[in-house]
């Protein structure tokens, strides 16, 4: 990893980042939600579209109304709430143990403590959860209201990232994560979340799985997998 980096680093990050700041036109970030909102909803979204996740979220919501119910719910009725996400019974079960978790260790089931920890150990007291890793673990963290400076790797940012050299090609979004987060170590947490979005949708709409769009994409000229695919 080490040797990688020492090629791929910040002066590389930043690049990207400028070059990605046009997918971002027209785009508004979601209202921050709290922690534990926010672990809701990143939960149940792993290999699931945007939209089918955030609907199954918001009959979350409004069926259970609090974390506190949520937890005490069956779990095949939250399957059955959030049944169009990918994976749905086994999401089922991990929100539903990992709320029970909460709630006898925080039975108000507010996560701003973890805004007062050190970043790796908030990162690792949520990994200790039912079906929480490193995404869920960094989602909750950047993407909530404690804004906290972590970067959120997803199947689509990982795609990106190891094509652009940061990572080897079966790299784990865990290494792309700890890498962008300790070379930007002076962004903040909305730069981060800015710079995920932003490598998400090229990730999504040119840098594809099968096929990507290499000669539309705006950083093939940095890209190793764009030279090996003209």
């Amino acid at each position: 990893m080490q040797a990688r980096f020492d090629f791929c680093g910040r002066n590389e990050i930043e690049r990207w980042r400028a070059a990605l700041s046009p997918l971002l036109a027209g785009v508004e970030l979601s209202r921050r939600r709290k922690p534990v909102g926010q672990l809701v909803k990143s939960l149940i979204s792993g290999r699931t579209r945007d939209a089918v996740s955030l609907a199954a979220y918001r009959r979350l919501g409004s069926r259970y109304r609090s974390a506190a119910r949520l937890a005490e719910a069956p779990v095949e009725g939250v399957r059955q709430a959030i049944a169009d996400v990918t994976f749905a019974e086994a999401k089922a079960g991990w929100l539903i143990a990992a709320l029970r978790r909460i709630g006898r260790e925080r039975p108000d089931f507010a996560l701003d403590f973890l805004g007062d920890l050190p970043l790796d150990d908030a990162l690792a007291w949520l990994e200790r959860l039912p079906g929480v890793g490193r995404k869920v673990a960094a989602s909750t963290l950047n993407a909530s209201t404690l804004d906290r400076p972590v970067f959120i790797v997803d199947s689509h940012v990982l795609r990106v990232m190891a094509r652009l050299g940061l990572v080897g090609a079966h790299a784990e979004a865990r290494a792309v994560s700890e890498a962008v987060t300790a070379a930007m170590n002076d962004w903040a947490g909305e730069d981060f979340l800015r710079f995920h979005v932003a490598a998400k949708r090229l990730g999504q709409t040119l840098c594809r799985p099968e096929a990507p769009g290499c000669a539309a994409c705006p950083l093939a000229r940095e890209c190793p997998g764009a030279r090996l695919t003209s």
